[in-house]
């Protein structure tokens, strides 16, 4: 829960604020996790003022159309029938001679409430730019959520619905959609419309409403491998020949890139113990228990190879040293040789 809580803290702030009527004269959100960005920017849009407001005292403006003095034009607006105006720059990363916004920002208007969403970067804190925006009203950088704490991510974020998940379900989400919260929150919002009045996730409900097979998917790749598994291995690769959108073979090598490098990293600890490599492991003892019988089976010289393998099928399958060999045909060699 510590960790939902502080990842989202500075937007949660903002919104809270918001609600209590706190307004400062200028939001500027930036970073790479653009979930967090849109939360606030989608609440500016459509909560901060009154329907009856909006239709006067609300400018969205997008980056890649936007001109900088109508944009400066529009914040030095009073509003019309209100106290404050709300003017939104969207997608500003795009928009040509940003740093011309620096002139408002050195002295914004008390009335308007200017809300930027700036993705995919972070402004240079040496420039006057961020000084200014700084000095004027609050910066939010929205960082990417760390892989380890994903899984812990997923299950607070279900709990925050009011809803409950089996670990096995809320790990079987985020291996499958990987680090995008967004499709994650959306994946999840479309489970919870249809339970009905059931009130907790299971695989089954992934299966049904994200499309994920609860017995055929990379986790479940993954344990056979780490298990040194071939007939398990060789009948999930033969359902992802016929169910291609299931695993692409650029979601599958990456995984199991991701999952024998922590394996390999085990082996440079010196504590090796259940608690002591399951933070590798999104903190699921579970997983650490399964690691540790990897790292048993291959051994340090085996987890070696099979990353050798790994990067080596990873270039075949961009068409590297290969000569047209279909994604199963790979998967299916790779697994051999690395279970030798």
């Amino acid at each position: 829960m510590y960790y939902f809580y502080t990842l989202t803290m500075s937007a949660d702030k903002i919104i809270s604020d918001w609600k209590k009527k706190v307004f400062k004269p200028v939001y500027w959100l930036e970073g790479e996790e653009e979930y967090f960005i849109d939360q606030a920017i989608n609440y500016a849009e459509h909560k901060i003022l009154p329907e009856s407001e909006a239709s006067f005292n609300l400018t969205v403006f997008y980056g890649k159309d936007a001109v900088w003095s109508e944009v400066i034009n529009a914040c030095r607006r009073y509003p019309m029938f209100a106290e404050k105006q709300v003017v939104l720059l969207k997608e500003a990363q795009q928009m040509r001679d940003l740093e011309k916004l620096e002139g408002y920002m050195d002295n914004p208007l008390a009335s308007t409430i200017f809300v930027v969403s700036h993705k995919e970067k972070t402004l240079d804190k040496r420039k006057s730019l961020y000084k200014s925006i700084k000095k004027a009203g609050e910066i939010f950088t929205s960082e990417k959520i760390k892989e380890y704490k994903l899984v812990e991510w997923v299950g607070e974020y279900i709990q925050s619905q009011g809803f409950t998940a089996s670990q096995k379900a809320v790990i079987l989400l985020a291996e499958h959609i990987g680090n995008d919260l967004s499709r994650i929150a959306n994946e999840i919002d479309k489970i919870v419309v249809n339970l009905g009045t059931k009130k907790n996730i299971t695989e089954d409900d992934i299966e049904k409403y994200v499309g994920v097979s609860k017995e055929y998917n990379v986790f479940e790749l993954q344990d056979a491998l780490g298990k040194k598994n071939l007939a398990k291995a060789i009948r999930i690769i033969q359902y992802f020949e016929s169910n291609p959108k299931a695993a692409p073979i650029q979601l599958i090598l990456p995984a199991l890139y991701g999952y024998f490098s922590k394996i390999y990293t085990m082996f440079g600890m010196v504590d090796r113990s259940e608690a002591g490599v399951k933070a590798l492991f999104y903190n699921n003892p579970f997983a650490a228990k399964q690691a540790i019988e990897t790292a048993k089976i291959y051994s340090y010289s085996g987890v070696e190879q099979a990353l050798l393998l790994l990067h080596q099928y990873n270039l075949k399958s961009v068409g590297v040293n290969d000569t047209g060999t279909s994604d199963v045909s790979l998967l299916k060699e790779l697994v051999v040789k690395m279970m030798l």
